[in-house]
């Protein structure tokens, strides 16, 4: 059984602020996507103020994850955080362009 994760009172505020004062870790996994999806990581640290959790995962494996809506430039991604509360971070999981199939318009609710 998987062990209970703290959770942040305010998760928005929680990712933000470590993404401001750069508390974080870049994951395996987004390094290699970032590369063939061509999402910078200055247009993820540059846009944190244009985070709006879209999705909540309070008890995924690791840590609790949020999946963040966010632009840079025009251009929309979505960005999974993963929180530690208690190393005072956020790792980076993933980041993607949402695919129109699979997003509604406003790139925030899945069809």
């Amino acid at each position: 059984m998987a062990p209970e994760h703290l959770i942040p009172k305010d998760p928005l505020a929680f990712i933000r602020r470590c993404v401001k004062l750069n508390k974080l870790k870049w994951t395996y996994h987004v390094n290699m996507r970032m590369k063939g999806r061509f999402i910078s990581r200055q247009a993820i640290l540059n846009s944190f103020e244009e985070y709006e959790i879209i999705e909540e995962y309070p008890k995924d494996k690791y840590f609790p994850s949020y999946l963040v809506y966010s632009y840079f430039q025009d251009k929309i991604f979505h960005v999974l955080f993963a929180v530690d509360i208690e190393e005072d971070d956020v790792r980076i999981v993933t980041a993607y362009y949402p695919d129109p199939e699979e997003w509604k318009k406003d790139f925030k609710t899945r069809r």
